[in-house]
């Protein structure tokens, strides 16, 4: 086997040859006639000619290979106290039917399925039934307003709508039916069909001729074969969170999807067929799709569906009893889950109870990893901390420490390397696109082209495309994140190019202050933003949340506060105002809002984003900020 630095060179002077090697390991029913068509650039084409069917290759093949008997998913829901498991023969019977359900009411290769479902079993069978047919899914996570639902609905004008009756949450029942048909009577496009599984908790009126029950349909309907559809034909269109106007769909591919995404799962991962694969997100976002469905069954692995909260469902220990339980090898999830299981739990006492003697490696992504988050999670759990850094629109890493490969040493606040494929540059946008050297910061930025599974266009909008990744930096993909390269080689993603602020001339990140508060012994967790300022242009605001327990004055660890950010980063900084808060407002996959709260703290007008968790957070924050003089006075 090659190493790291071997394969990374060799993806980036020989990415055909790279790529045809890693695409042996999917089941192609016609081969490719090129590899990388780069005939249109930026519109780059993986494997064109060949064809094949993603589902056949998370499913039927593994049955053909002797897995039929291994679990392919482990749906484990502490909300419903229920635990059930599909082996790989089970899983392609139901899908198979199910498939044979969509195809009975006439959905066909190319038509657009949405999908609004909560964290339970049916969500991934209606995703590999639309692959197993050729129809380009669309996930919706459940729960979006009408409004947000209504212009995806517009945009990807899907022939029908998949739904559960309602999601559960810990508190709360949300019944689903009034949202559905609340933004099907705003939407200009009109699905001809919806499909809606009944759930027990909260059953969803039907209106006739245009709602079917899904148990119903799946009675009656016979198992449908795999569809053979081209490479580069779409497998899903995913709206990237937090659009306000025309959303953005990220299409991705089927065939460089499958070869990326299964590559990965060795080599970043070091996961192999059999193991048990967890990631704990959600399927409405891309970590879902690619690391619960799609990655783990290309891979003939075993992977966990968790319908649950990382606290609350019913304590702080509930992440260690499923790796317990289901014996996980690896666990995937957001920085944000952990600091939420610190701040219940900061001594770990929950882990204490539980075996994790399967437990082999915690993999971290969609929120900076803070040093102090990774330092707890690795002397609590004795296990490697991975951070590691990728976006919606690549589908898969884009720098980490491949595991693969044999781990390199870890720093801290780093996700190490660019994986193979991506060649990451630092530019200078202001100084002539030169790249900036080594230990500045600058945008992060990838020369194309992209490797498999990134996305090869937004949905019926190529300009889009272009003007939102490609324009800027000609010949690159610009990420929108703001980082640098140190001496070693490793890559360092210090925030998003929008959180980079100027202080009196001065471009400072707030992710650097973020780094210093989450290192102060009271901190659960914290954010920082520039806010407006007639004398220096901005200066930072920082929000924290202490570990429960804490009952220190606040003024005081107020006070340690700033005099630590001027200690590590120094007056500079301006740094002088670190705001105790019950709670962050977050997107349901664990973003923090840092952009909302910029916006109250500035007096501008802004709307409660329709992936927020709990909006309530939003007046929390109003309350502190009114406190201390804010809006202030400009």
């Amino acid at each position: 086997m090659a190493s790291y630095e071997e394969d990374y060179k060799e993806s980036l002077q020989n990415p055909e040859t790279f790529w045809a090697n890693a695409a042996k390991e999917i089941s192609w029913s016609k081969p490719w006639d090129r590899v990388l068509n780069s005939d249109n650039p930026p519109f780059y084409r993986w494997f064109e000619g060949a064809e094949m069917n993603t589902c056949y290759n998370c499913l039927d093949r593994h049955v053909e290979d002797g897995r039929g008997d291994q679990d392919a998913l482990i749906y484990d829901s502490p909300i419903t106290g229920q635990i059930k498991k599909y082996t790989y023969r089970e899983l392609t019977d139901v899908v198979a039917r199910f498939a044979g359900a969509l195809t009975g009411l006439g959905i066909k290769k190319g038509d657009r399925v949405l999908v609004y479902m909560p964290m339970i079993p049916e969500a991934l069978v209606a995703m590999l039934a639309c692959a197993r047919i050729g129809a380009i899914h669309s996930v919706v996570f459940g729960g979006f307003a009408p409004q947000e639902l209504a212009t995806r609905i517009d945009d990807a004008k899907p022939v029908a709508i998949i739904a559960a009756s309602c999601g559960i949450e810990p508190n709360r029942t949300i019944a689903y039916k009034p949202l559905i048909d609340a933004a099907i009577d705003m939407s200009n496009h009109k699905p001809a069909n919806s499909i809606i599984l009944q759930r027990p908790e909260c059953e969803a009126e039907m209106k006739a001729g245009r709602d079917h029950d899904w148990r119903e349909l799946e009675a009656g309907a016979e198992p449908e074969p795999c569809v053979p559809v081209a490479a580069t034909d779409p497998l899903y269109i995913l709206y990237t969170s937090g659009t306000t106007g025309v959303p953005k769909g990220v299409v991705r591919d089927n065939g460089g999807h499958a070869v990326a995404l299964r590559w990965s799962m060795k080599y970043v991962y070091n996961i192999n067929p059999g193991d048990v694969f967890w990631a704990a997100s959600d399927v409405g976002w891309v970590v879902g799709h690619s690391y619960i469905v799609y990655a783990p069954l290309l891979h003939g692995c075993t992977t966990i569906l968790f319908e649950g909260k990382p606290i609350g469902t019913p304590d702080a220990g509930t992440f260690w009893r499923v790796i317990q339980d289901h014996k996980v090898k690896a666990l995937f999830t957001a920085p944000t889950a952990f600091r939420a299981i610190r701040q219940q739990d900061p001594e770990g006492k929950f882990i204490s109870k539980y075996d994790l003697s399967n437990f082999d490696t915690l993999f971290l992504a969609g929120e900076r990893a803070d040093p102090d988050t990774i330092s707890w999670a690795q002397e609590q759990l004795k296990v490697p901390v991975i951070d590691h850094w990728w976006q919606t629109e690549t589908g898969w890493a884009i720098g980490a420490n491949c595991m693969g490969y044999g781990m390199k040493p870890v720093k801290l606040g780093s996700p190490t390397f660019p994986v193979p494929g991506y060649d990451i540059r630092i530019i200078n946008e202001e100084g002539g696109f030169a790249e900036m050297k080594r230990g500045d910061i600058g945008v992060i930025a990838v020369k194309l082209p992209l490797p498999p599974g990134s996305l090869p266009t937004l949905w019926q909008n190529d300009d889009g495309y272009v003007k939102a990744y490609m324009a800027d930096i000609p010949g690159y993909y610009k990420t929108g994140d703001a980082g640098y390269i140190d001496e070693d080689g490793y890559l360092f993603i210090m925030a998003r190019t929008d959180d980079i602020i100027n202080v009196a001339g001065h471009r400072l990140s707030t992710g650097g202050m973020e780094e210093v508060l989450s290192g102060h012994r009271d901190v659960a967790e914290c954010a920082v933003m520039g806010v407006q300022d007639s004398l220096k242009g901005q200066v930072p605001m920082g929000f924290v949340v202490l570990n429960a327990g804490v009952n220190r004055p606040e003024e005081d660890i107020q006070k340690e506060l700033v005099a630590l950010v001027r200690e590590k980063i120094g007056p500079v900084a301006a740094f002088k105002l670190a705001l105790v808060v019950k709670r962050l407002p977050k997107t349901r996959s664990g973003k923090i809002l840092r952009g909302v709260m910029r916006k109250i703290a500035d007096g501008e007008e802004y709307k409660a984003p329709a992936t927020i968790d709990d909006p309530e957070v939003l007046t929390e924050i109003t309350e502190v900020l009114t406190k201390v003089g804010y809006p202030a006075e400009r």
